[in-house]
């Protein structure tokens, strides 16, 4: 029987290991590539030596070579969280151009579907609450956060050149925040940092006053919505994300009710061209996938702590 192969990289990435395995129980063969700049091999160990899998450490920013038929290509590779992407700067510019350059050539040669991994970080620090995908944004191209919005910005004009002047076809996720399993808990992000935090006993950073909202979606409705606009027709941008909106002090308060902890918040100051809201609007999404997120708030989050608590054998 026929089964369809899908290329994915930066497959050993949060996300994009849970991509993975999403295409594998849909009956697709997987191909992951990822160079483990951040990436780990611990996020698809269970995958190896399935039939149906296959794991080549590369950039992708180099020249990408594949033998055989692929039918869908899955853009994922990069830094995303902000402690990587400030600290590696340079990559994280790379591989949203050349990287999404090769990966977009791999899909002309192989008359491929692409699908790129976007974000809300197009819209900076938005002037509207919630974002939609007609707004262009308000982003600092200069700043520090500037290496992985233009990166992405970028991506985006790349992904839309090719389905315009090559016909390939093209889809466009952009990704709200998501949790879950596989996070690593120094990569930076609030909810990583907060468990962290409060499993050492030590105080919980909260930057500004905290009133600055997101929106936090769990990882396996991420990558439901992202299943359902890859088998759609939609070749225009597509936020996936929870418009369920919470300020990081509300949320910094859930986890410790969660988690039982005494510790306490303690306030710093606010890092520059920091977003003061992140809410996605998903009418798109709802009206073209069919899609919208099924997992409250509070299962999520304990999924996620007994996680991070398995991975440092903390009870």
């Amino acid at each position: 029987m026929f089964k369809p192969t899908a290329v994915v990289t930066g497959g050993a990435g949060f996300l994009g290991s849970h991509l993975c395995d999403k295409l594998l129980s849909e009956g697709i063969n997987v191909i992951c590539i990822d160079n483990l700049i951040t990436g780990n091999t611990a996020n698809i160990a269970h995958l190896v030596g399935r039939d149906d899998f296959k794991f080549y450490k590369q950039d992708v920013t180099e020249y990408i070579y594949l033998a055989g038929k692929v039918d869908y290509i899955l853009h994922f590779a990069s830094p995303a969280s902000p402690i990587d992407y400030l600290q590696l700067p340079i990559q994280t510019l790379k591989v949203g151009s050349l990287g999404t350059h090769k990966a977009l050539g791999l899909a002309k040669e192989k008359k491929a579907r692409f699908l790129l991994a976007s974000t809300s970080e197009v819209y900076g620090d938005p002037a509207i609450n919630p974002q939609n995908e007609d707004y262009w944004g308000n982003v600092n191209p200069i700043g520090p956060r500037g290496v992985y919005d233009e990166a992405k910005r970028f991506a985006e004009a790349l992904t839309m050149a090719y389905h315009r002047y090559h016909g390939i076809e093209t889809r466009i996720v952009r990704i709200f925040n998501t949790y879950g399993p596989r996070m690593r808990l120094n990569d930076g992000r609030a909810l990583p940092a907060f468990v962290d935090q409060a499993l050492r006993g030590e105080n919980l950073t909260v930057f500004g006053d905290g009133s600055q909202t997101r929106s936090f979606c769990f990882v396996s409705d991420l990558v439901d919505g992202i299943f359902k606009l890859l088998m759609s027709d939609e070749t225009e941008p597509v936020n996936i994300g929870n418009p369920s909106e919470i300020t990081i002090k509300q949320f910094a308060e859930e986890v410790l009710k969660i988690m039982g902890s005494k510790s306490k918040i303690e306030y710093k100051e606010l890092p520059e061209d920091d977003p003061k809201v992140r809410r996605p609007d998903i009418t798109k999404a709802k009206n073209i996938l069919n899609w919208e997120p099924k997992v409250e708030r509070e299962e999520g989050l304990i999924k996620t702590i007994e996680y991070f608590k398995s991975i440092n054998h903390i009870s």
